[in-house]
């Protein structure tokens, strides 16, 4: 069943104009209501964007991006040189920065943070699940401290993305006095040296972090910020209309326009550096042949689900990457929505009457847009060439962890950037080596490998874009996913709140630099 239940929606929508926007929570205080809590905390071990919001105020990298870009400013790091031959980068620290347990934040701390990730024999090595931070350090040889303020990353290869990977915040530095003394707490009790630190978790009601007023750098101006899972999207729409929250995502696009002509209500949209798709287990049958997978991509009608469904919050894509971002290849097979085309693929794979398979996704979550929704169209549109899917709907939380654990033939998500940096996207999901994650699709080109592991082993901007659009050519043509749409980012803040802005990579949600009047 879709997620928005029409009553509750049609409810909603006829007192949305008229309702006003009554007292504000306090002035200091900054609610945000998103479509789910974090699992944990630990920057390293994160897996949804919902907890890179939170992580993000709590905990810092040595490098950043811009706040009105995604270039490369200084973070922990105040600057850094590279050796002749790419082998070797040295990062300074910033001097005087202390963790919130007052540990100082020095080399040591970022060789601690590293090492546990890369290094086999760390202590801490098989503390936690580092997923996604493991093929981000891939290229980290070895970190050595060459003084309290200096650090060295020794590379395996050269690497023209390091800094744009090492500006994720799942490459934040965490304190080694807390993670060491507690290692299975520190999920749920995170130390780092950010602008917020935890102050409360009530699990399944609300995460509260309280400013750091010892921060190195400039501090936070809400005093508390406070974090809610809201997974009902009408729940977060009517609790920003009643007062419950200060800001929300993501929004409902039904909503968008009703809440762009509200007073109270101040809409933001940015389009964001990611994609919405619909992932194969190219292992499984019957998606092991190439041509059953086209068949889906033509089968998806993209500009009805960003029309009728997203309205407008999503663009329909081609591939992996952004249009107009610096490595975007057009050129690649289309697949225009066509039943025809799709069911004479799937008669070609041995089809001829269809198939039957299970579509998993889940009720919500970070980055995903309106998923129940989209697959119902999605579902519809199968079974117009012979498909009979049967959607299979879960938790967010319980999705991550089951389509880890048992590696469903059929399934969507998503993937943010932070960076246009093509790295970042093409090889955790698309380089064969990282499987089962993050490449979900068990995806294995050795061809586009090659291309992959060149292009981010040069720092030439120009080799490296004719790589990536050799790479996107080939990824696309195998088609080990549909690549449904690039999401345009939406946030509701109340008209009180002043200040936020959208990043351009619509992935960060810097709200410490809001105020409420």
């Amino acid at each position: 069943m879709p997620r928005f239940a029409p009553f509750a929606a049609a409810m909603l929508a006829s007192v949305l104009l008229a309702t006003p926007i009554p007292a504000q929570t306090p002035r200091d205080v900054l609610v945000v209501g998103m479509e789910a809590e974090p699992p944990g905390l630990d920057p390293g071990q994160a897996l949804g964007i919902h907890t890179l919001r939170v992580t993000a105020e709590i905990f810092e990298t040595l490098v950043a991006t811009a706040a009105d870009s995604t270039d490369i400013v200084p973070g922990l790091a105040e600057s850094w040189t590279t050796s002749a031959d790419g082998l070797a980068w040295t990062f300074k620290l910033r001097r005087g920065v202390r963790f919130h347990d007052g540990t100082p934040l020095d080399a040591s701390a970022v060789k601690f943070t590293f090492d546990r990730v890369i290094d086999p024999s760390h202590p801490h090595a098989k503390s936690g699940k580092w997923t996604f931070v493991t093929g981000y350090l891939a290229s980290v040889k070895a970190v050595e401290v060459l003084d309290p303020q200096t650090v060295q990353l020794q590379l395996k290869y050269p690497t023209g993305s390091l800094l744009a990977l090492l500006a994720l915040p799942n490459c934040a530095i965490v304190s080694p006095t807390a993670f060491a003394k507690s290692p299975a707490d520190f999920d749920a009790r995170p130390v780092g040296s950010g602008r917020y630190k935890i102050e409360s978790w009530e699990r399944g009601s609300r995460l509260v972090l309280r400013r750091n007023d010892d921060y190195w750098g400039a501090k936070g101006k809400p005093q508390t910020l406070v974090y809610r899972g809201l997974a009902e999207a009408n729940a977060r729409v009517a609790e920003l209309l009643t007062g419950g929250v200060d800001l929300i995502l993501p929004i409902p696009p039904d909503f968008v326009a009703r809440l762009e002509k509200h007073s109270g209500v101040t809409v933001h949209k940015a389009t964001g550096l990611t994609v919405w798709y619909v992932g194969f287990n190219v292992d499984k049958k019957p998606f092991t042949d190439r041509r059953v997978r086209q068949a889906f991509s033509h089968a998806v009608n993209r500009e009805a689900i960003t029309r009728d469904i997203l309205k407008g919050t999503g663009i329909p894509a081609i591939g992996p990457l952004l249009p107009g971002t610096w490595a975007f290849e057009p050129d690649v097979r289309k697949y225009p929505y066509d039943a025809a085309a799709a069911r004479k693929l799937l008669a070609e794979a041995g089809y001829p009457n269809g198939l039957e398979t299970d579509l998993w996704v889940p009720e919500s979550g970070s980055g995903m847009q309106a998923p129940v929704e989209m697959a119902t169209v999605i579902q519809a549109n199968l079974a117009a060439v012979g498909v009979k899917a049967q959607l299979k709907t879960f938790e967010w939380g319980s999705y991550l962890g089951k389509v880890r654990a048992e590696a469903p033939a059929l399934f969507v998500l998503s993937w943010f950037l932070k960076s246009e940096d093509p790295d970042l996207s093409m090889y955790p999901l698309f380089y064969s080596k990282n499987t089962p994650l993050p490449n979900r699709s068990n995806y294995n080109n050795p061809e586009v490998d090659q291309l992959l592991v060149q292009a981010r082993q040069t720092g030439e901007r120009a080799r490296r874009v004719e790589l990536y659009r050799r790479a996107q050519r080939l990824i696309v043509e195998d088609a080990p996913m549909v690549f449904v749409d690039h999401e345009v980012q939406v946030v509701a803040t109340r008209a009180s709140v002043k200040g936020f802005r959208l990043h351009p990579s619509g992935f960060d949600l810097r709200v410490e630099n809001v105020t409420k009047e």
